[in-house]
């Protein structure tokens, strides 16, 4: 779409977009969970393109209480940033974790995917067998790929719920995360686990062969 058609949509928006505007609104309002473009096209008709309707969107509530914001590939209505302290302490309340629980969440959200025996390593602890269960239970965590490896432990990685909760777009915008990055600490543990995936298929192939 050409710049002069696109600032002619935003002047005089038709009456399909407008309609299209509002049933849009009303299904992201409506959703316990971001939403797709894919999924949002469903909603409007075939001749308009839902892009156009979402910068609409986007545009009319950037001033508002709450913004059109993009978490993960979906998109929701979250409280405007310079007000999220208004609702701080009672997010805090409905899902307070322990201090062992917030130090396991963010390993795996800085080593993801990670392994129950990697995040003990790197704790210097053992984990208690409940730790994992309630990240889970607050759908900040999920079981990602198996590893590999002898015994191809399961993975641990962070949901889209944890990016939306601590109002990230993606993984990459954790505070700190180049820093890490730059020090060499995320790949020293990559490079850990490429050595073992590497001598498990080593092992493999010795049994295939004999």
């Amino acid at each position: 779409m050409s710049e002069g058609k696109s600032l002619q949509a935003f002047s005089q928006p038709s009456e399909l977009l407008r309609e299209a505007i509002r049933i849009v609104e009303a299904v992201l309002f409506a959703s316990h969970e971001p939403l797709s473009l894919k999924q949002l096209r469903l909603y409007i008709n075939e001749d308009l393109d839902i892009h156009d309707v979402m910068e609409h969107i986007h545009r009319d509530y950037s001033a508002r209480g709450v913004n059109l914001t993009k978490v993960d590939n979906g998109y929701a209505f979250r409280t405007a940033s310079d007000l999220g302290f208004l609702l701080r302490s009672e997010r805090e309340v409905t899902k307070k974790l322990s201090k062992a629980a917030l130090e396991t969440l963010a390993i795996i959200a800085y080593h993801q995917p990670v392994t129950r025996t990697e995040i003990e390593e790197i704790r210097g602890v053992a984990m208690s067998r409940g730790t994992l269960d309630l990240l889970m239970e607050a759908d900040f965590v999920k079981p990602g790929r198996r590893r590999e490896t002898p015994g191809r432990p399961l993975t641990y990685v962070t949901t889209v719920s944890f990016l939306d909760h601590f109002g990230l777009e993606r993984i990459a915008d954790l505070p700190g995360l180049k820093e890490l990055k730059d020090a060499g600490l995320l790949e020293n543990l990559a490079q850990n686990i490429s050595v073992q995936e590497e001598l498990a298929l080593t092992q493999q192939k010795d049994q295939d062969d004999n």
